[in-house]
């Protein structure tokens, strides 16, 4: 089971009214110190953001909800050709999981065509503002990882990558026992910003000992996951964290995934700041959608 490791995951709070989130002070900069060491050491650290307050997550999860009760065939209306994206239902590899998927979440239109006649105007309303709120979140790490590294953001690529959203329900096991719901991943994007309606069940593998932790985070908490493609950017230097799903018991577990996806055609390559004697380049330069094709592929 996981928890085995002696190490925790960092926490990391992100207060609205403290200097540290005001860009250019030293707090801001002893902020981005230890959000650097955080995905270098870990590839992940729990964010503990009041910015988000827990009834909005609330109102988020029960409109999750409704949308996971619906009749399967229509779930499967929610249409995508590209990987990841639309509804996904139960898997041989994944028998416990759903999951729907809304790209393009900057205008929200695919988000909106779906669910018009699910969701009250009340519910897209709530699903609309908790979106709003994740984007400022990103945007505010991607500045943080950028001055950690003392990188220009002007022609930065995180800096425009696009959004995707994955709203995710676990079913709890059969049998109650320990068992694997989504199998041991990394992400292939930039990061990924979690949260959950708090039933637990989210499991990293620490870099050190390559143990797995359960995560149990707070209502106020959030968890940001390094991807393949952030590794690659930071020439190796940040960690692209293994994670999996693990559930027990009788609860079902609902969940949220803001991915950054960089944007189509997108060349990734290390930044040439962080390449020197010391750090070769480690990963050869990667069109993205071939990659995510290739990944997605048998």
């Amino acid at each position: 089971m996981g928890s085995e490791s002696q190490y925790q995951i960092p926490a990391i709070e992100f207060a609205m009214n403290s200097p540290e989130v005001n860009r250019g002070t030293d707090e801001w900069y002893h902020l981005c110190k230890k959000v650097r060491e955080a995905c270098e050491n870990f590839g992940c650290f729990e964010i503990v953001y009041d910015k988000i307050p827990p009834q909005l997550r609330a109102e988020f999860f029960s409109a999750s909800r409704k949308l996971f009760s619906l009749p399967l065939e229509t779930k499967k209306k929610n249409i995508n050709p590209n990987p990841y994206y639309g509804y996904l239902g139960p898997s041989v590899l994944a028998p416990l999981y759903e999951g729907f998927g809304f790209d393009e979440t900057s205008d929200y239109e695919s988000l909106r065509s779906f669910t018009e006649e699910i969701w009250s105007r009340d519910q897209l309303c709530t699903v609309l503002s908790m979106m709003k709120k994740l984007d400022e979140l990103k945007d505010m790490i991607n500045l943080i990882i950028l001055d950690s590294y003392g990188l220009e953001e002007s022609s930065n690529l995180i800096m425009v990558s696009k959004r995707l959203i994955r709203l995710m329900k676990y079913a709890a096991p059969p049998s109650g026992e320990y068992t694997m719901a989504s199998p041991a991943h990394t992400d292939k994007n930039f990061g990924t910003i979690l949260c959950d309606d708090q039933v637990s069940g989210l499991e990293v593998q620490i870099k050190v000992d390559e143990q797995w932790v359960k995560l149990s985070i707070s209502p106020r908490s959030f968890v940001f996951v390094v991807g393949d493609s952030l590794m690659a950017w930071s020439n190796g230097r940040m960690h692209s964290v293994n994670h999996r799903v693990m559930m027990c018991g009788e609860k079902e577990r609902y969940s949220l995934a803001a991915f950054a996806q960089p944007i189509e055609g997108s060349i990734i390559k290390a930044q040439k700041e962080l390449v020197d004697e010391d750090y070769p380049q480690v990963v050869k330069d990667l069109h993205y959608t071939d990659f995510s094709k290739f990944i997605s592929s048998e």
